[in-house]
């Protein structure tokens, strides 16, 4: 489950802020909906391990678009 979130993170990185947000929710949301967890204490566990995991994707998406940037300025 972890390469799905950091994959979310490297597609949506432009829109970081977007994508920590819908991690955040959206995951504890998807545990509980295909019964992999119950409601409780937990999911806020999974919510922040799943916003962690998406701004690692996020943080190598924008490092290769800078990267990308200054190799063409140069």
């Amino acid at each position: 489950m972890i390469p799905t979130l950091i994959l979310f993170g490297l597609l949506l990185g432009r829109w970081w802020r977007t994508a920590l947000i819908a991690a955040a929710l959206g995951w504890p949301v998807l545990l509980v909906a295909t019964d992999v967890s119950g409601v409780g204490p937990g999911l806020l566990g999974a919510s922040g391990l799943a916003v962690v995991n998406t701004a690692v994707g996020a943080l190598i998406h924008r490092g290769v678009l800078l990267i990308v940037r200054q190799r063409r300025h140069s």
